[in-house]
C-alpha cells in the first residue's frame, strides 16, 4: 500500500519546487497543467513560495522559477557532511568483497591524509598506513586519482612543491611519465599504485567528488602482489568504480 503525505499541501508545494527546478522558468496555466491542479491553487502556493523567498516571479514574462535560497541551504548542509560515517558502510562493504584493505584520505595541501582504514579480515600483510598519516601525492594511487582531476598546470605545481624520492624502483621520479599515468587515470576512472609506495603491495583507488565537482577524497583497494594480479584488478575495478559514483552522489554529484 503506497504511503501518503499527511500534510497534502506540503506535498502539492514541493511538487510545484520540484518541477520548477527541473524545467526552469514556468506560467501559471503550464504549472496548473503539468500538477492537474486548478490556477487558483496553485497561485497561491507561488505567492507563498516568493513569500518565503524561495521563488520569484520575472516581471518582463511573468513566469515563475525557484530563488537561490534552496541552494544556499543545500550548501550549508553539505558544508557540514561529515565523510567518515557516510564512508564508512561502503569502505567496510569494499573490504568485505574485496578481501583486502581499504584506506580513506583527503587532500591537505599537496599531500594525502589518512583519516580511515579498515584492515582485511583474513590474510592481510601489514601495511605502513594508519589514521593520521600524512604521504606525497605523486606516488600513491589515491594522490594520483585526485591529481588527474586537476589542470596540468596545479599537478605541476604539487610535483614542484614536493620532495621527489624514489622509495622503490617503480616509483615514477619524471614528470613526463606522470602525465602519461594521469591521463590513462582520465580515461580508465581508477589509478593504481604499482608497488611505487611500499614494495609487495599493489593498489587500485578512485577520487570522490562533491557537489561542487571538487576532489578532496580519494579512497583505495591495498593488498599483496600475490593477489592484486591485473585480473584482479580489473574485476576489482567495477566494484571501485561503482563506491565512486554512490559516493559521490551522497555527497550530491552525480556522475554519468
Amino acid at each position: 500500500m503506497e504511503e501518503k503525505n499527511p500534510i497534502q499541501s506540503a506535498g502539492r508545494i514541493f511538487q510545484v519546487m520540484e518541477l520548477l527546478a527541473d524545467r526552469g522558468e514556468m506560467g501559471l496555466l503550464e504549472l496548473s497543467q503539468e500538477l492537474d491542479l486548478n490556477k487558483s491553487t496553485v497561485h497561491r502556493m507561488l505567492s507563498s513560495l516568493i513569500y518565503m523567498g524561495y521563488a520569484r516571479q520575472n516581471e518582463t514574462t511573468q513566469k515563475y522559477c525557484l530563488s537561490f535560497k534552496l541552494v544556499t541551504m543545500a550548501g550549508k548542509l553539505l558544508e557540514r557532511t561529515n565523510i567518515l560515517p557516510i564512508a564508512r558502510p561502503y569502505l567496510e562493504n569494499l573490504s568485505h568483497l574485496s578481501g583486502e584493505t581499504v584506506h580513506l584520505v583527503q587532500r591537505e595541501g599537496n599531500h594525502i591524509l589518512y583519516i580511515d582504514k579498515v584492515e582485511a579480515n583474513v590474510g592481510s600483510i601489514r601495511m605502513v598506513s594508519h589514521v593520521g598519516m600524512v604521504h606525497p601525492m605523486y606516488c600513491s594511487g589515491v594522490g594520483k586519482a585526485i591529481m588527474s582531476t586537476m589542470e596540468e598546470e596545479e599537478a605541476a605545481q604539487i610535483w614542484n612543491e614536493s620532495i621527489i624520492e624514489k622509495k622503490t624502483e617503480n616509483t615514477i621520479t619524471d614528470f613526463n611519465r606522470l602525465k602519461q599515468v594521469l591521463e590513462q587515470i582520465k580515461t580508465q576512472g581508477y589509478a593504481l599504485d604499482n608497488e611505487e609506495n611500499e614494495l609487495g603491495v599493489r593498489c587500485i583507488a578512485a577520487c570522490i567528488y562533491d557537489y561542487h565537482r571538487e576532489v578532496k577524497y580519494a579512497f583505495s583497494v591495498s593488498g599483496p602482489v600475490s593477489r592484486m594480479t591485473d585480473e584482479r584488478i580489473r574485476e576489482l575495478s567495477n566494484e571501485v568504480l561503482k563506491v565512486q559514483r554512490e559516493l559521490s552522489a551522497e555527497l550530491g554529484y552525480t556522475i554519468k
